[in-house]
């Protein structure tokens, strides 16, 4: 069963909470993360995008990036701008998007779980991204990412947690530049903490990652490191766990630098086999069920269609990741290997298919392809059969902001 406990976590004053608050470190690049912080020298990117603070040409995975982060942080707690909680506690993470909210546990769960498949995997992770998160939890003792966790609701749960945001006054309560609001309760109660405990232990038998499998294998791998010198802080890695019942996946959608060396009209002949495909021209194509998606080439989209026989109907073949992974991306384009191989990238679809336009008509990819997003009971049977899908199938919104809580290590 899961294992979780509070923790006393490291969070900004109250009044500076909002400008604090920032973005994950893996949704804006470099030159995105200097413009924010050039308006708001505050921004925890500070920290968890620390080349900021350096020189444009900086390699962004050199050991002064991570000594810098460190820098930051310890600034940030000399200034009190972030102080360090008296107690451990659980914390409730509320997020609004369009009207709509869905309401996570902030916890630290078991870095033991995690190594025991207690919580539960759907990916692999890629090798560069898990020693970049290694490095920093380890410069600056401190998990600064949350991992998203998902569970198979429990109404029990939900009413307690429902019953504490009714009842007690929200520790932070913002809203962010992109129009998501974010509250947070602090549940300092023991005896509450320890049915939140008693809960997990009996009722919730696995977790799953839904959004941050590096920063929870790099908890794990930083744990393993430290041996004998790892103390208690050390065993739980920050999490968020979100019920089932209030989540959603959008797409994932992708981009390839190349065609592999065939011309347009050779790369569409490969195409044929597997695909009925139609052109389109101007209009944007969002993939509206199963087995469809959207190709955008030379400046017009295209519609496709896996073809029937071309896929198998096992739960990890019938994804349309894994088609597009398999039928395209491997056998016509060569890329075998997605987490490895830099001809490929990954564009969440929360940027929206501009972004797919605007990465091809820049020069900067050949080709994107939009894809019909993974549910739910997908990755839940998928965690469950201990398959994976393949690297970047799942994204998930509204995203946690960086920097309200952050788990030190001691």
């Amino acid at each position: 069963m899961a294992k979780i406990r509070p923790f006393a976590a490291l969070r900004p004053q109250p009044a500076q909470a909002a400008v604090v608050a920032s973005r994950p470190y893996d949704v804006l690049n470099s030159n995105e993360a200097r413009e924010v912080v050039a308006h708001n020298p505050l921004s925890f990117l500070q920290v968890t995008k620390s080349e900021v603070s350096l020189s444009a040409d900086i390699d962004i995975h050199s050991d002064l990036v991570y000594q810098q982060a460190k820098k930051n942080l310890e600034a940030m707690i000399e200034q009190g701008i972030l102080i360090r909680e008296s107690k451990p506690c659980y914390y409730i993470y509320a997020l609004t998007m369009n009207g709509r909210t869905q309401t996570g546990l902030v916890a630290g769960s078991s870095v033991d779980d995690y190594n025991n498949d207690i919580i539960k995997k759907h990916e692999f992770t890629r090798p560069q991204k898990e020693q970049d998160r290694i490095n920093h939890i380890a410069t600056t003792k401190a998990q600064t990412g949350n991992v998203f966790l998902a569970y198979r609701a429990v109404s029990e749960l939900d009413a307690l947690i429902e019953d504490w945001k009714n009842k007690h006054a929200a520790l932070y309560d913002f809203t962010a530049e992109d129009g998501i609001r974010h509250a947070i309760w602090c549940v300092d109660d023991d005896a509450v903490q320890a049915q939140i405990t008693q809960i997990f232990e009996e009722k919730i038998p696995y977790t799953y990652i839904a959004d941050g499998h590096h920063r929870a294998a790099s908890a794990a791998k930083v744990r393993a490191a430290l041996g004998n010198e790892a103390g208690a802080s050390a065993d739980i890695f920050l999490t968020t766990l979100f019920p089932s019942n209030q989540l959603s996946i959008i797409d994932y959608n992708r981009v390839a630098i190349d065609l592999n060396g065939l011309s347009n009209e050779a790369f569409l002949n490969k195409l044929a086999v597997n695909f009925d495909y139609s052109l389109v021209g101007k209009t944007q194509v969002k993939p509206s069920q199963p087995h469809e998606f959207g190709m955008y080439l030379e400046g017009n989209w295209y519609r496709l269609h896996a073809k029937e026989g071309s896929f198998t109907n096992d739960p990890i073949g019938v994804l349309d990741v894994t088609i597009l992974q398999n039928l395209v991306l491997d056998q016509i384009l060569g890329i075998q290997d997605p987490r490895t191989d830099q001809r490929v990238d990954f564009v969440g679809g929360i940027r929206g298919l501009g972004e797919l336009e605007q990465r091809v008509d820049s020069g900067d990819v050949k080709i994107a392809f939009s894809l019909y997003p993974v549910t739910m009971d997908q990755l839940f049977d998928i965690a469950d059969s201990g398959q994976v899908m393949p690297p970047k199938s799942t994204w998930f919104e509204p995203k946690l902001r960086d920097g309200v809580l952050t788990h030190l290590i001691d």
